[in-house]
């Protein structure tokens, strides 16, 4: 998994939602915002075993991410709540 990568929920309070990993803290564990529920200042640590990749990237954040430009959690939320909307 890499940053700006859209993943599922498997497990947890918040099993059944997407999420963008905002960052990727060693092979085992990333941290993953919503802009909703779950803001980027205060991702959510996650094990990547109850995560599942959906093969889908939100490029422009993920550019953002790797510049260590500002992403607004508004951008996360739409594009998010786009992307469910599709993936139904």
């Amino acid at each position: 998994m890499k940053k700006g990568d859209i993943v599922y929920s498997k497990s947890g309070r918040d099993e059944g939602r997407y999420f963008v990993v905002v960052e990727v803290v060693d092979e085992t564990f990333v941290r993953i915002a919503d802009g909703d529920l779950r803001r980027i200042r205060n991702a959510k640590l996650k094990n990547v075993r109850h995560l599942r990749a959906t093969g889908d990237r939100l490029e422009r954040i993920a550019e953002k991410l790797e510049l260590g430009a500002q992403v607004f959690d508004t951008e996360l939320y739409s594009a998010l709540k786009l992307y469910d909307k599709n993936a139904k």
